[in-house]
């Protein structure tokens, strides 16, 4: 998934998203410009009314002047607000529509895409890296924007006293503007990538520890645990330190270059007065100009070592959102009713492991074909397959008659209800989890459903009933009262046609007895695909189908 991109391509991409937000850019740019301008001017008006304290001044009156840098003083702080506020804006609002994008592109990847992902690495995506963006949007476009216009403008009244005074003044501003930051990004490399995935693989790590907490405890891994997460920290501590440093050598070197520029514009303005090029009055102001009018650069100096990060985290958000899933949607075929599935000559593969190996099933509606094999055989492929969490690389599967990947994802979801031998449960109620299956159901629908599965009396006697809360990943329950939600969730769905994997496993003899009878009940007008590696459970099928390194036998 990680795709380098150059700082400049991540900075294009991030900047495209501004578009819906243009007006108040334009706008934040304006009073970025107005608000530097009125806090250059002042030290410049100064100097005029000093010069006109000295007999050297203009037209203007000194108390005409102090009315101005007042005004001006009064406005840097009204824009300089109006500003922030545009770009605090711009940036949070940006942040809710990359979100936003970000758990699209996630449904659209899933399930292919994100096996094997570590999910400690992608909330550190959905979190921190894209909250990290908002240093760009905020302080990083209208900065660079409002840079360049007051650098022009400046240069042009610079330059209209002494063109010379003018280049010199151009060549501060790219040298502390440009070159810094450009070498403070070169110098610090790739350390901002390596910052951005050590993060990621350090969050990947707690959170498997917190969820193995009882495995670490019960086999005294906790010192192993912690040692590792202490290394984890340390490296991401030195990459951290590494930056750090290069931000304070380009602060220092930002600096010393103002410092120096300031001179070199003293020693030039004093050479022409003393040719005679230019008086003491445009000398002075030339150059208590220059000397007020780092704000703007100083800015983007300061952003050399800490764009790398920020560039990053961009990077990490980018690649989820133009990664191309396996299985993409699909719309615009004509409506698909169920009337039975097959697969024919199925060759399956992840990577360089082959899993099916020319499989042909035949599944004719309203039968229950029941699947047996050893753990790796292919048994749960097959099922995703016909679900088309994944694609066909060789051979075909029909819906229908027709091959899977012209029948609409939506057509597709509404007519299969998928069970897996381990049932996810979000952090919410009993009630909240189930109507996953069918947002409208009510309670009497909910509760037939778990009768049917046989969890509503353990439901009943729970202290709040179907609104007990199950805690994180269904941690309150056991794995058999988890799975017999699951299987209610199917019953909710009331789907045609029913995968089920392994839907006993979990199960004593008892309940795997009161499940089978609803199956058998339920299988009545739908069509079943249930595999099991206990022969108990294959009694309801009417035909039982064995597979074995991929081939039915």
């Amino acid at each position: 998934m990680n795709k380098e991109r150059s700082g400049f391509a991540v900075m294009a991409r991030l900047i495209g998203l501004v578009k819906p937000l243009t007006g108040r850019m334009v706008l934040a740019i304006l009073m970025g410009l107005a608000g530097h301008l009125c806090a250059a001017f002042i030290t410049i008006f100064g100097v005029f009314g000093l010069l006109r304290v000295l007999g050297m001044g203009g037209p203007l009156l000194l108390p005409a002047l102090f009315i101005a840098a007042a005004a001006m003083a009064l406005a840097r702080g009204l824009l300089r607000y109006g500003e922030q506020a545009c770009n605090h804006y711009i940036a949070f609002k940006l942040l809710a529509l990359l979100r936003d994008k970000v758990f699209a592109a996630l449904r659209r990847l899933a399930p292919a895409k994100l096996e094997g992902r570590d999910k400690g690495d992608l909330i550190a995506v959905i979190t921190s890296d894209i909250e990290l963006l908002e240093v760009f949007y905020a302080h990083t476009i209208s900065p660079v924007a409002i840079a360049v216009l007051f650098c022009a403008g400046m240069a042009v009244f610079i330059g209209s006293i002494h063109p010379l005074l003018g280049l010199v003044a151009l060549a501060a501003w790219l040298t502390v503007g440009v070159l810094t930051p450009l070498a403070a990004a070169r110098a610090s490399g790739s350390a901002g990538m390596e910052f951005r995935r050590r993060s990621g693989e350090l969050s990947a790590f707690v959170l498997d520890s917190l969820r193995g907490l009882p495995e670490i405890l019960q086999y005294g891994a906790g010192g192993r645990r912690l040692a590792e997460m202490e290394r984890c920290t340390g490296e991401l501590a030195g990459h951290e330190k590494r930056m750090k440093r290069a931000a304070a050598v380009g602060t220092a070197a930002t600096n010393s270059l103002i410092l120096g520029f300031d001179l070199a514009m003293l020693f030039a303005a004093a050479l022409l007065c003393m040719n005679g090029r230019l008086d003491f009055a445009g000398a002075a102001v030339a150059t208590v100009a220059l000397m007020s009018s780092f704000g703007p650069v100083v800015a983007l100096a300061n952003l050399g070592a800490g764009l790398q990060s920020t560039f990053a985290a961009g990077n990490r958000v980018l690649d989820i959102l133009e990664e191309t899933p396996v299985t993409a949607e699909v719309e615009g075929c004509a409506p698909t009713a169920f009337s039975g599935a097959k697969a024919e000559k199925v060759t399956f593969s992840y990577g360089d492991e082959r899993i099916l190996d020319d499989l042909s099933l035949d599944i004719p509606e309203h039968s229950v074909i029941g699947v047996v094999g050893r753990s790796g055989s292919g048994k749960s492929t097959l099922l995703k397959l016909l679900m088309r969490f994944w694609q066909v690389q060789q051979g075909k599967v029909e819906i229908s008659g027709r091959p899977i990947d012209g029948v609409n994802t939506a057509d597709l979801r509404a007519m299969e209800a998928y069970v897996t031998q381990e049932t996810h449960l979000f952090r919410d109620s009993i009630r909240s989890n189930l109507r996953l299956a069918k947002p409208d159901a009510t309670d009497a629908e909910i509760e037939a459903a778990c009768k049917k599965a046989s969890v509503h009396e353990f439901i009943q006697s729970l202290p709040r009933g179907y609104d007990t809360p199950v805690g994180e990943l269904g941690e309150t329950l056991s794995g058999g009262e988890r799975q017999r939600l699951g299987l209610a969730r199917a019953f909710l769905h009331d789907a045609p046609f029913l995968l089920l994997d392994e839907p006993t496993s979990n199960l004593d003899s008892l309940n795997e007895a009161v499940i089978l009878r609803s199956l058998s009940k339920e299988s009545a007008g739908r069509t079943v695909v249930l595999v099991s590696h206990r022969r108990s459970t294959l009694r309801i099928a009417d035909r039982v189908v064995s597979v074995e390194r991929g081939r039915l036998s």
